[in-house]
């Protein structure tokens, strides 16, 4: 049974069937996040999450960074990510028409990030999220 639906831009209906939600700043005990820090933190994820080795592809969402009006530290600008990282298994309908959808799905892993941790439902969802080109990046899978 699924967590949750989304539906895309595309109108496809996609099911949230596993979400690991975690603090984006978690772990950092000193400092503050910049730029390249935040890259390193972005990469490590979706390699983390890829290295998961199941064939589900993997896809990052682009999170909105923030340039708060702080002070510049010894590493350049403030940049902070949003507070909620998610990583996300999706399904739904197979991508090729020509499989039955009784045996078959489709299914991505997505990575993304967001302020609260609200679960992402129908068209209320965050906007990145509807937005994933759902037929370009998804697997079929045989159940």
């Amino acid at each position: 049974m699924a967590l949750t639906h989304v539906v895309l831009n595309s109108g496809r209906v996609i099911e949230l069937s596993r979400l690991e939600l975690s603090s984006t700043y978690s772990g950092m005990l000193e400092g503050y996040p910049f730029q390249g820090w935040n890259d390193r933190k972005v990469a490590g994820l979706v390699g983390r999450v890829e290295q998961e080795g199941d064939g589900v592809p993997v896809h990052l969402v682009e999170p909105v960074r923030e340039l708060p009006d702080l002070p510049d530290g010894a590493f350049g600008p403030v940049e902070l990510l949003p507070a909620v990282t998610c990583v996300g298994v999706f399904s739904s309908k197979p991508v090729d028409p020509e499989l039955d959808a009784v045996l078959h799905h489709s299914a991505l892993r997505v990575v993304w990030f967001q302020q609260s941790t609200e679960l992402p439902s129908g068209t209320g969802a965050n906007g990145c999220l509807r937005g994933i080109a759902w037929d370009d990046l998804a697997r079929d899978f045989e159940l």
